[in-house]
């Protein structure tokens, strides 16, 4: 077996790719994390997705083909320079919905909301207000990150801030977790059913 994705690229992949080039846009989710988040959104039928951390829509692009008809999707970001991208190639999809918000103002104002399925790709939801994140999550609903191995693009310090989270993470009574030393590094877990 190799890492090869043999499965087709969302249809917007390539002019997302494109133009996240052009911006000069650094931190896109690799195809391999990509494509194992369009497998999981596959699992999850007739459900709510939340994604934290939209960049130019890389990976939305990738969660949206997994996703079936009756699902819809929440993506946050904070740069509307990058959000545009997402918008530009993925914003004519009524199941999705771009939000350009700071994180702690957007948790702040949707507490209340509840998710399948959390992918959380930037700061919030991930090393600021995971237990915010977690709380949103429903029973059986899957949590996901990326980024857990060391990257090019880390400041110092950044890789003793991951080592602390994946030991939260660990340590939560509420999850069942896998941690993968594949692609970029992903953890996945899911909220147990109480």
């Amino acid at each position: 077996m190799n890492q090869e994705i043999k499965q087709a690229y969302p249809k917007a992949y390539e002019a997302i790719d494109k133009a996240t080039i052009e911006s000069g846009f650094t931190m896109a989710s690799d195809a391999l994390t990509c494509s194992l988040l369009k497998t999981l959104a596959a699992s999850k039928p007739n459900a709510r997705f939340l994604e934290l951390g939209t960049g130019t829509g890389l990976s939305t692009s990738w969660i949206l083909e997994g996703m079936d008809a009756a699902s819809t999707l929440v993506s946050i970001d904070n740069d509307a320079q990058f959000l545009a991208i997402a918008q530009q190639f993925l914003g004519d999809d009524k199941r999705l919905e771009l939000v350009c918000t700071d994180g702690d103002d957007w948790f702040g104002q949707n507490k209340h909301l509840k998710f399948d399925y959390i992918f959380a790709d930037t700061w919030h939801g991930k090393y600021l207000l995971l237990d915010e994140a977690i709380t949103m999550l429903n029973p059986g609903g899957l949590y996901i990150i990326d980024d857990m191995l060391p990257q090019p693009n880390w400041p110092d310090g950044h890789h003793e801030k991951a080592l602390k989270l994946v030991e939260v993470l660990e340590q939560r009574t509420d999850l069942v977790l896998t941690k993968q030393c594949w692609a970029t590094g992903i953890v996945i877990a899911v909220k147990k059913v109480v």
